[in-house]
């Protein structure tokens, strides 16, 4: 969002975004005005500030990410007050009113920046359970097709997620991703052993992928494994892991799969990230934001962590009373 043009260009991408949605009038034009005055603020007051859009048809539901790098907000709930706006020359509506014509609304700020994520759905959609599940992928600078791709299944308390890093980057990387994620679609709740397998069989008329499988339980306990240079970590405020998987890549070549199994503890969540991530980084980084929405955890650590010259993903999840949010 580097100038007012840009303001602009997100209210019609949204509504473009929208145009196939069983909304009203009055649907997309809170979705309109949430889009500029997110767009105005980051226009007006951040340092290098962009707008995430992403609209799922599946739902009727379009998600907006604000994120920049400083110098955040001083005082968040004044920035609620009715009238008080973040960004000369937006329609002066403030963070308040867009919380209000928000379907789900947070925020995390702090000196190195602000993270806000938004969803809108109709009005007349009824609010779905607090989300245990968030992920976020940015395709690699100059290109139009992520080569990484995610996906989560859920039943009956248990959840099966998948991480696939297409080699490189572009098309063929992205087709690579996609085919394993039909594979985890097909049968996600499959034993992780045979879903490897399956994936690195179903894989091998593609460049091959690094790949991430995890499956949780209702009684916590978190089954993983993968090959390649698809990351996990476990972390809570007193709790730091790291998810080891094998070498490898699926499609191409895989040792016999390993599969492990953790307790994922109270208040914990647990991460997934490919490549375009930095390996190393502080759990301070997201100890923070362990109450937010899962979906803006990604973002934030996506945000803050990403090498900039490749596809990336995070994924996290959440556990245990970390649920409320």
């Amino acid at each position: 969002m580097s100038d007012a043009s840009c303001v602009g260009e997100a209210r019609r991408f949204c509504a473009n975004a929208v145009e196939n949605f069983s909304w009203s009038e009055v649907d997309v034009g809170r979705l309109s005005l949430i889009a500029t005055e997110l767009g105005t603020n980051l226009v007006r007051h951040a340092q290098q500030g962009e707008l995430w859009i992403s609209a799922r048809a599946d739902v009727q539901e379009v998600e907006l990410i604000a994120l920049d790098r400083g110098p955040g907000i001083v005082d968040v709930q004044r920035s609620f007050e009715d009238g008080v706006s973040t960004g000369g020359g937006s329609p002066g509506t403030g963070l308040g009113a867009i919380r209000r014509l928000a379907s789900d609304f947070d925020i995390h700020t702090s000196p190195r920046g602000t993270a806000c994520l938004i969803r809108v759905r109709s009005a007349g959609k009824s609010a779905p359970a607090p989300r245990q599940w968030g992920a976020v992928s940015i395709a690699a600078p100059g290109e139009t097709e992520c080569g990484d791709g995610w996906a989560v299944a859920l039943d009956n308390g248990r959840l099966a997620a998948v991480v696939a890093d297409g080699l490189g980057h572009g098309p063929q990387a992205a087709v690579a991703a996609d085919a394993a994620l039909d594979v985890f679609a097909s049968a996600p709740f499959s034993p992780l052993e045979a879903q490897v397998q399956n994936t690195h069989r179903g894989l091998q008329t593609t460049r091959g992928a690094a790949l991430f499988a995890m499956q949780l339980d209702p009684s916590a306990q978190l089954q993983y494994t993968g090959a390649g240079n698809v990351m996990g970590r476990i972390i809570s405020g007193v709790f730091d892991r790291s998810m080891i998987t094998q070498h490898g890549t699926v499609g191409v070549q895989v040792r016999r799969t390993e599969v492990a199994k953790v307790e994922l503890p109270d208040h914990a969540i647990a991460l997934v990230y490919s490549d375009g991530i930095a390996s190393r980084w502080k759990a301070d980084e997201v100890i923070l934001l362990l109450q937010r929405d899962p979906t803006l955890i990604a973002a934030a650590l996506l945000w803050q962590q990403r090498r900039g010259r490749d596809d990336a993903t995070v994924l996290v999840v959440k556990q245990g009373d970390a649920l409320e949010c």
